[in-house]
């Protein structure tokens, strides 16, 4: 076979090899022990936007893990303290240019601390590591407005389809608004922020908190307290101020099922151990993700993760 060898040359092994070092050292010197969870767990995640890869062991099903999120959560609320994890996760269905179905994770989280206390950290990370001067922050609603136009954020359904059509071609069916506007940003806030550096969204609407608590802005609107950052358009890291309410989570778990349901996806089942962790107490705190093969293309120069990966997809 002809692709026996590594994608990613020597050189790319050693600049992995470095970041790595650079993160642990960071980590050391706040004060924050690094973990290590499963990634092969009785349940998966029930948002309809990401897909486990589901593993037949014994006699039950196993799911291999998006995100280190709900075992990290546990150790919280037993006591941890500020935690950070370097891993492998996994996304099912997710192959391209900036996509990998295996991909390695930094994941972290600051007991004490709002989401904009997060990003101003991430910030300083990544301008560090990336050799960047600085970062823009754009509530979700503005920087829509901005690229779309003036109450785009507000849109009927039936006009942010006409937009997607009109910008994205042809869209897959059944797309509620959320899956419209998440079409959108793929098709055109991420490509208009593509030559603006290091960029954070904030602010975003309840019905994309995914786990995030929600808040009131001084107009009185609900927000979800989470932010995204993306580095020359891509997108980099999802951050939240931790939702703590068991019942509000369990609540939004039942929400995704449904909608799984009505776009004939599987349903998963509830981590009932994470919702019990919360009802033990998990603290105060904020958590971000960070993917580590794409801040390594960024520090690298590479036009695509396969680069900087010693077996992409289709020599692993």
């Amino acid at each position: 076979m002809s692709d026996w060898r590594p994608g990613a040359p020597l050189s790319i092994q050693r600049q992995r090899a470095a970041l790595l070092s650079d993160l642990r050292q960071y980590f050391e010197r706040l004060g924050v022990l690094e973990v290590e969870t499963p990634l092969l767990c009785r349940h998966g995640v029930t948002d309809p936007g990401l897909e486990n890869f589901v593993v037949p062991c014994r006699d039950q099903e196993r799911f291999l893990q998006t995100s280190p999120e709900f075992a990290m959560k546990r150790l919280l609320a037993a006591g941890s303290g500020d935690i950070y994890q370097i891993c492998k996760a996994f996304r099912a269905e997710e192959v391209g240019k900036r996509h990998n179905p295996e991909y390695t994770l930094l994941e972290w989280y600051r007991l004490g601390i709002d989401h904009y206390d997060l990003l101003r950290e991430v910030g300083e990370l990544v301008c560090s590591l990336l050799g960047r001067s600085g970062w823009q922050v754009w509530p979700w609603r503005t920087l829509l407005q901005h690229v779309l136009g003036a109450g785009s954020h507000v849109a009927s359904r039936q006009d942010l389809e006409q937009l997607a059509r009109h910008n994205a071609g042809e869209i897959p069916t059944g797309l509620d608004r959320d899956g419209l506007l998440d079409l959108l940003f793929s098709h055109c806030v991420e490509p208009a922020i593509g030559k603006w550096g290091v960029v954070f969204i904030v602010d975003y609407p309840p019905t994309q908190a995914a786990l995030a608590r929600q808040v009131e802005a001084p107009d009185g609107q609900s927000l979800g307290a989470r932010f995204e950052c993306y580095v020359d358009g891509l997108e980099l890291a999802n951050g939240y101020w931790e939702c703590g309410d068991a019942d509000e989570l369990m609540n939004r778990f039942t929400a995704d099922n449904q909608l799984r349901k009505e776009r004939g996806q599987s349903p998963r089942p509830v981590d009932h151990q994470l919702l019990a962790a919360l009802d033990g107490g998990l603290p105060d705190c904020s958590g971000v993700a960070l993917g580590l093969d794409r801040l390594l293309a960024l520090r690298a120069g590479a036009d695509a993760l396969d680069d900087v990966l010693s077996f992409g997809w289709a020599r692993s």
